[in-house]
């Protein structure tokens, strides 16, 4: 059993260099406490960013940190200023962070950041592989680091790779103005499972997927040539114990044991009764809407004024990238802002805003929970927010009213909170309303649906289901890769080949022996594929059949000449040795104007989309329409012909981005099994790519070596790859 690495751009130990030594002091972050169950023992590692730039290190520390860290199961990534700046506050930060929380116009897009985010991240993928052995599992963790696990994945291709994205991933049309869509994309395609906090970030990553690279993505399965990557949506849970059991101890405490923060919190409950506490807590960060949210609080004020001295707002705004200029501006608007609104309604005895811009110990972020009557969080978005969990998990008698903004990761699991959109002040204003009018039964009722929801699924719940999740992945995969075509069963295949008195081959065309071209017409042989079809088809006892979809004109131009063995169309043509086509199968086409009319409706319908006709069939091609809108398009013409064609024996195929309408009688399979009974044949040898090659798969006899190109759920034996590892399986049978 191997090791379990988790890379984060930070690691979970703050180091202090002091008096010349150096300590290190585990930190109490979300990540940091979701990762216990996980990082434990002997058996794990955890690499990242030590937080000191190499130029603050001295020379003769550098071996200490290295041993305060190894104590705490951690490695450093070595990290210089200039790198942090361009990584981190540059690209991560300037470019990501922003664009990923639809603040378009925030976002900055400049190479060299780019230039040094890639170099970074190449620097933690090569830790990782200096410290990895195949049999472990790699979990890589957040926007900072989305290139490491394809960098892994080139120097250690059978290791396990999860990726957990924290913040929220954008609708393909946000996502697709990054100048690199490509290279993240491909970045985070390295890794086996890749999980998202809910189930609207990972339908926008498949969305990207499918559009940006074109990939065919099933369900939440992604299908590269020789692996499948699942993506699914793990919603972060908090410690809740550790919460609810601080809020408990928090209760028992005398007068004299509580903060001063709570002392003063308690005289002003005592001076006004019926007044109301809300608490608003967030880093100071442009995506939690806190200057809106102090917009909408005056909104309030001004609409309901009986509320006037009956609440005060307590803002903790916790100090984040300071010296990134779009946080020192929002600085300056929301102390602009607070100093206004305090201004405008203050009275004698009452200041409605308090403002905290400030970090606040764990012990008075308690005080602050349990003694505010309503938390009031409204990010404009965020991948989740754990404040919301923390509040309800420290309210032990179940009261209290949490106000949230639908545009959290958090809203998808907390519906029975307040939620709200934090762009409409007139809804924000009347829910706050509703809050403090709310009973406080009702109150209970919520929290108590709310709290046992949270105590179930915690962090710890979070990290062990993504890691559980991501074994299966490595097992479901290992069940595929059983079936592929290995050097072993190459070597023994080639065997029998060559030792057989008869042999028949039966060869796909698109997709097997040539890659897809958006015009068909264009993805013709080229001299190698017919020197090695050539050697083929003039081996001694060998019969060998291309079998196609394609149209009897395009297979007479390119290999009549050559006097291959043909069935084309799927079974209904034949041609042999040379001979002009003839018809395998007596097949009808009065069907054909019926259905034509409907092709050509969705043509119309469906941008870049045509119709192939064939002597007997029809063909509506959308490889070159936009691939979610395809998908749709083809789900619904499949719901009209099927109700079309049910009375006239005819089938609908479904291939790669092509659907086609044919006679019910003609397949691949039934015209493989025609030509398998004219010999008496001892090596049967099938490949295709397709579901029409499905039917020779199932057709053929037993003992026929039957193979499947690309990762797929298939009735072939095996499988490979792609085209080029058909060519190289094909030139075996030569050697």
């Amino acid at each position: 059993m191997g090791k379990t690495i988790i890379i984060s751009n930070r690691l979970p130990i703050q180091l202090q260099i002091h008096n010349g030594g150096i300590t290190a002091i585990p930190s109490v972050g979300g990540l940091a406490t979701g990762m216990k169950s996980v990082h434990s023992g002997g058996d794990s590692l955890w690499i990242g960013w030590s937080g000191l730039t190499d130029e603050e290190i001295p020379e003769n520390l550098v071996g200490d940190i290295d041993d305060a860290l190894s104590k705490h199961g951690s490695s450093k990534v070595n990290l210089s200023q200039q790198e942090v700046d361009g990584f981190y506050y540059g690209f991560s930060n300037r470019t990501v962070w922003p664009l990923f929380h639809y603040f378009l116009e925030y976002s900055e897009f400049e190479i060299e950041s780019w230039e040094t985010y890639k170099k970074v991240n190449q620097k933690f993928a090569d830790a990782i592989v200096a410290k990895a052995d195949d049999d472990d599992t790699i979990w890589v963790h957040d926007y900072q680091l989305m290139l490491v696990p394809q960098m892994v994945r080139e120097k250690l291709p059978n290791i396990s790779i999860g990726f957990f994205l924290h913040i929220p991933f954008p609708s393909f049309e946000i996502f697709r103005t990054l100048p690199w869509r490509k290279e993240v994309l491909e970045g985070l395609l390295g890794s086996d499972l890749i999980g998202f906090h809910t189930y609207d970030y990972e339908r926008h990553f498949l969305s990207s997927v499918r559009r940006i690279l074109g990939l065919d993505v099933s369900f939440n399965d992604i299908y590269l040539e020789d692996r499948i990557i699942k993506v699914d949506s793990f919603p972060m849970g908090i410690d809740y114990k550790k919460f609810s059991d601080a809020a408990l101890e928090h209760q028992q405490r005398s007068k004299a044991e509580q903060s001063e923060l709570q002392q003063r919190l308690n005289n002003h409950k005592e001076s006004a009764p019926d007044a109301k506490f809300i608490l608003s807590i967030d880093r100071l960060d442009y995506t939690k809407g806190i200057a809106k949210r102090l917009n909408a609080f005056e909104y309030f004020l001004t609409k309901y004024p009986q509320y006037k001295e009956k609440v005060r707002l307590i803002i903790l705004a916790v100090p984040s990238r300071s010296n990134v200029p779009q946080y020192q501006l929002l600085k300056r608007e929301v102390d602009e802002l607070v100093g206004r609104i305090n201004g405008e309604f203050s009275t004698v005895s009452w200041t409605p805003i308090w403002y905290f811009y400030r970090s606040m110990p764990f012990e008075n972020l308690i005080d602050l929970y349990t003694s505010s009557d309503i938390a009031w969080l409204t990010p404009i978005r965020d991948g989740m927010n754990l404040v919301a969990k923390e509040y309800v998990a420290t309210r032990t008698d179940k009261t209290g009213v949490l106000i949230l903004s639908e545009m959290a990761g958090a809203a998808n699991e907390m519906n029975e909170s307040l939620l709200i959109n934090p762009n409409n002040f007139e809804q924000i204003a009347d829910t706050i309303h509703q809050a403090i009018q709310m009973p406080k039964e009702e109150q209970q009722e919520r929290n108590d649906v709310l709290q046992k929801r949270l105590e179930r699924y915690n962090v710890e719940r979070w990290a062990n289901d993504f890691m559980s999740s991501l074994t299966d992945q490595k097992e479901n995969s290992r069940s595929y890769v059983s079936r592929k075509l290995s050097a072993q069963l190459l070597d023994k295949i080639t065997d029998d080949y060559k030792t057989s008195k008869r042999r028949l081959l039966f060869i796909d065309y698109d997709g097997t022996l040539a890659g897809f071209h958006n015009n068909p017409q264009k993805a013709s042989p080229d001299e190698e594929l017919y020197d090695l079809l050539d050697t083929i088809s003039s081996q001694e006892n060998t019969d060998m059949y291309l079998i196609s979809g394609r149209d009897k004109e395009t297979f007479t131009k390119w290999f009549l000449p050559k006097k291959y063995n043909m069935i084309v169309e799927h079974g209904v043509w034949i041609s042999e040795n040379g001979a002009e086509f003839s018809m395998l199968e007596n097949v009808k086409k009065d069907w054909m104007e019926k259905i034509l009319p409907v092709l050509e409706s969705f043509v119309d319908r469906t941008p870049g989309s045509f119709i192939e006709e064939k002597n007997y069939s029809l063909a509506w091609h959308y490889r070159k329409t936009d691939p979610d809108f395809g998908q749709k398009r083809a789900s619904e013409l499949n719901t009209v012909l099927t109700s079309l064609i049910a009375n006239d024996d005819l089938s609908v195929l479904n291939g790669n981005k092509v659907m086609e309408i044919k006679s019910s009688n003609v397949n691949k399979g039934r015209a493989a099994m025609r030509m398998y009974g004219k010999n008496d044949y001892d090596f049967v040898f099938a490949i295709g790519d397709d579901w029409t090659d499905e039917f020779m798969f199932q057709e053929l006899p037993k003992s026929a070596v039957t193979v499947k190109v690309g990762l797929q759920k298939t009735s072939a034996k095996y499988y490979v790859d792609g085209t080029k590892d058909v060519r190289k399986l094909l030139k075996r049978f030569l050697d």
